[in-house]
């Protein structure tokens, strides 16, 4: 039976450390849109579809912001890396989150003249942390 444990334990710090860095990055990103003069209206924001990184205003356009974290590569050009990964069924799935988050009822959501999807990739080094936002990604 104890050999079972050290695999369990070993996945669970993997998976508590790949948190970690997507929380880093999420940090990241709304540091990045709030320079921006953007307000993050909501984090990690569950629909029955999955979840929402970020939901950010500034005035006038509502962003839906997918956020891509990945720890940087010894020769990898910073923050470019992350967004390699957002396939079409990202996008697709971010659409769908959008309008379940749109539609919900009972809650005072500004007026948006634009909406627009946003993809903020984060590479970490140790050197530091690195973004590249991408505005209307799609």
């Amino acid at each position: 039976m104890s050999a079972a444990h050290p695999p369990r334990a070993a996945a669970s710090r993997g998976r508590d450390q790949r948190r970690a860095l997507g929380r880093l990055g999420e940090q990241a990103a709304a540091a990045h849109l709030r320079r921006l003069g953007f307000a993050v209206l909501e984090r990690n924001v569950r629909t029955r579809y999955g979840e929402i990184d970020l939901i950010a205003w500034d005035g006038s356009t509502l962003a839906f912001v997918e956020v891509k974290t990945r720890r940087a590569r010894a020769g990898a050009q910073p923050a470019q890396e992350p967004l390699l990964g957002l396939g079409w069924r990202q996008r697709r799935r971010l659409r769908r989150l959008a309008r379940a988050w749109l539609a919900r009822r009972g809650r005072a959501r500004p007026y948006a003249g634009a909406i627009r999807f946003d993809a903020i990739g984060v590479s970490v080094d140790a050197r530091g942390t690195y973004v590249r936002h991408v505005e209307g990604a799609w």
